[in-house]
């Protein structure tokens, strides 16, 4: 099972940005996650097709299951 951690930016444009990173520390420490998508957006660390990143909108961790099939 692949998880991720989704980090969710609004831009200039008003739509949203997901940033995803592999492997989150588990337990998440919501204060941590907070302080650094602060940091982010202090730092205009990232930008988008939509213009820089303006405002924090949420995060989450995802979960997704992948089996391989077998061909032929």
């Amino acid at each position: 099972m692949a998880k991720q951690i989704e980090l969710l930016f609004e831009n200039l444009e008003g739509k949203t940005v997901r940033i995803s990173l592999d492997q989150p520390v588990e337990p998440t420490d919501p204060a941590a996650i907070n302080a650094a998508m602060d940091q982010i957006l202090a730092d205009n660390a990232l930008t988008s097709s939509g213009g820089d990143l303006v405002a924090k909108k949420g995060a989450r961790i995802v979960e997704r299951n992948v089996t391989d099939i077998q061909l032929g």
